[in-house]
């Protein structure tokens, strides 16, 4: 299939969605998402983009940003994206893609349009049930509009809305606005939390390192406790989908 060209902003203005290969996680623990956002601060100064939103899930990320010239969007997440992967391979000693093939880059026309997306990326975590208060997640732009800026060119969004008002309109919800462009499984948040409270506070892919006998018995676990597909257990624990077979197959 041929690939569609990018869009180009006018405005210079992106919202920027990438994701795992196969949607696999790109942050395992809580300073991977610190690495990422000090690249991503480094990598600001570098090339004198804004930011203006931001949000790190686990297995994907979103950014709102502008650009200084014309196309350099391309150059920002290209350099972006494979230093952050080359590090993480190399702290996790694995091979491979880690970001899928192409992040998706949507153009941002008018100040409407850019509230709601600046809104949008910070309600994921609200919408994956992650936090019950937007505030209390701290791998977005989100806090930064409440305490302080870090990264964030807060300024620029505190301009045309003020603090309060900035407040109650993340209260409100987007509805089916960005479904067709960025389909987000919650179910996949889900899991991933669940499988750290069955595993005391240990992350998912922790399961693939455990002795045979007590990683088979955690799938199996998985797939008849809490009834997780063997698709989801493989993306979520890194777990091969031949060994998550031949786990859940065995004779208890």
């Amino acid at each position: 299939m041929v690939r569609q060209a990018r869009q180009y902003s006018q405005s210079g203005l992106y919202h920027i969605i990438f994701r795992g290969m196969s949607r696999q996680n790109i942050f395992e623990e809580n300073y991977d998402y610190s690495k990422m956002i000090n690249i991503l601060s480094d990598l600001k100064r570098e090339m004198n983009f804004a930011i203006y939103a931001y949000c790190l899930m686990s297995n994907h990320g979103h950014l709102l940003l502008r650009e200084s010239a014309t196309g350099d969007v391309s150059m920002i997440m290209q350099r972006l994206l494979t230093k952050y992967a080359g590090w993480f391979n190399r702290k996790y000693e694995r091979s491979g893609a880690l970001i899928g093939n192409r992040y998706k880059s949507q153009p941002v026309e008018n100040d409407e349009y850019f509230l709601s997306v600046v809104r949008y990326i910070h309600q994921n975590p609200l919408r994956a049930n992650l936090v019950s208060s937007l505030s209390n997640y701290k791998w977005s732009s989100y806090p930064e509009y409440l305490y302080g800026s870090v990264i964030t060119d807060t300024h620029f969004v505190l301009s045309m809305i003020d603090r309060k008002v900035f407040e109650k309109y993340h209260q409100e919800g987007e509805g089916d606005l960005y479904e067709v462009s960025d389909r987000v499984s919650k179910s996949e948040e889900y899991i991933r939390h669940r499988i750290i409270q069955i595993m005391d506070g240990r992350e998912p892919f922790e399961i693939a390192s455990l002795p045979k006998s007590e990683r088979n018995e955690m799938i199996r676990k998985l797939k008849v406790n809490e009834g997780f597909s063997i698709r989801q257990i493989e993306r979520a624990t890194g777990v091969s989908r031949g060994v998550v077979e031949k786990a859940i197959k065995v004779d208890k």
